[in-house]
């Protein structure tokens, strides 16, 4: 989607603000994001002098709008998670749960008041707010989730129905990128991604193996965009797809940065719903040639929906009805990947290639040659090895969703084992 650009425009007395903080102005490049914010990005902060701090972002090319400094708060925050344009929640380090209300933050950051709504039990080390209802926030490895349903909530009848969503969310940062989605590094390095379900119910992706261990703070707005700070400087990240949990789409802006230096905030937040995820459109493939990996999906999707029957000897239609395909295992992978035959399990490695099961990505495939071929959807929990796939099973299941883990088990009625991964050679 084109955004309007928006260019740095500050004024000198900004500028002398923005640098009396410790914010230096850069120049940034013409960068693209596939999200549609309705303007600036908004990111508040608290300084380690307690002073509440708001900085716009141009979502389109990564450059910082304005910084300005507010007040302090009168107590000392330890999370804080921003519910939207004008009201963010803070919690204290004695337990406290404070509504911060902006009255204006254009040339000038004031509030409008301070309000205790919770009188103590908020100890969370991390909190966000996903933009979609959704409050989150971690202590001693349990993800807990809360509904916040008013704008501007007063106390417990606006923060309910509370769940612990599970263990084991030992994390260094945490941002809602979206609608009930997650990302947070670690302190080994790694950059995750989380779809929550459910209690006791996510998916996990790797986006990636290593090296955010120096982002101390993360933050987004939603619609792919991520900003990390690391040694001071604020750092921006797109991701065509946020909702995949797949980092292999992501696109890192690092000689492009917000700024090199100087955002020193001891807090960082920005609202998950601040932007909408506008998912780019591919041009459509054509048979045998080049294709995008949600073509893929959206591809497969079309038989699943239409559960298409299994039977080797006939053939169905593909979605913009450029050719029939078989009916089979490796018919659907040919279909899928828009190829110009229906390939078989045998010689489907004419036109792939062999990966590691650990880098699938979505629109790949695992294949049992002369067995059983099936399509990879996404990751479930990538460092358990548990994924999603579509596939033509058998007369009695026809096409099929399912669960599976690509290292143990069955993979649709096969020994997991007996499966190489592959990955079309003109995936784009």
């Amino acid at each position: 989607m084109n955004l309007n650009r928006v260019r740095k425009s500050l004024t000198g007395a900004l500028a002398a603000a923005a640098m009396s903080a410790g914010f230096l102005t850069v120049s940034a490049g013409a960068a693209h994001a596939l999200a549609s914010c309705g303007g600036d990005v908004s990111v508040y902060g608290v300084l380690s002098d307690g002073r509440l701090t708001y900085t716009a972002i141009a979502p389109d090319t990564g450059d910082r709008v304005r910084t300005l400094i507010g007040p302090a708060l009168g107590f000392t925050p330890k999370a804080m998670a921003t519910l939207n344009f004008n009201t963010v929640l803070v919690t204290s380090t004695t337990g406290d749960l404070y509504r911060v209300d902006i009255q204006t933050n254009v040339s000038a950051l004031t509030l409008a008041g301070v309000t205790k709504i919770w009188d103590g039990g908020w100890t969370f080390d991390k909190l966000t707010y996903d933009g979609h209802g959704h409050l989150y926030g971690t202590v001693d490895g349990q993800l807990h989730q809360y509904v916040v349903s008013e704008d501007k909530p007063s106390g417990p009848a606006h923060i309910g129905q509370h769940a612990i969503i599970g263990t084991g969310f030992v994390l260094k940062t945490l941002a809602a990128a979206g609608d009930d989605q997650l990302i947070a590094s670690t302190s080994d390095g790694r950059l995750l991604s989380y779809k929550i379900n459910g209690v006791n119910d996510w998916d996990r992706g790797v986006l990636a193996a290593s090296g955010w261990s120096a982002v101390d703070s993360l933050t987004s707005p939603g619609g792919g965009l991520y900003y990390g700070r690391t040694n001071g400087g604020m750092y921006w990240y797109t991701d065509a797809d946020p909702f995949d949990n797949d980092g292999g789409d992501l696109t890192y802006h690092s000689s492009d940065p917000v700024d090199t230096s100087g955002w020193t905030q001891t807090i960082l937040s920005a609202s998950g719903g601040n932007c909408a995820y506008v998912p780019d459109t591919p041009p459509t493939s054509t048979l045998g040639g080049s294709i995008a990996r949600s073509e893929v999906l959206t591809r497969a999707k079309d038989w699943y929906d239409r559960d298409v029957p299994y039977d080797k000897y006939s053939y169905a239609w593909d979605l913009i009805h450029s050719r029939e395909y078989r009916e089979d295992c490796s018919g659907f992978v040919s279909m899928a990947w828009h190829l110009t035959d229906s390939y078989s399990t045998s010689t489907l490695y004419q036109v792939s290639s062999t990966i590691s099961k650990g880098s699938l990505r979505p629109g790949d495939a695992l294949n049992y040659a002369g067995t059983h071929t099936v399509l990879f959807i996404g990751w479930k929990d990538q460092d358990a090895g548990t994924f999603y796939y579509y596939s033509e099973s058998n007369p009695s299941a026809d096409m099929e969703y399912g669960t599976a883990n690509v290292y143990s088990g069955n993979i649709a009625g096969w020994p997991a084992t007996s499966y190489a991964a592959i990955r079309y050679d003109k995936i784009a």
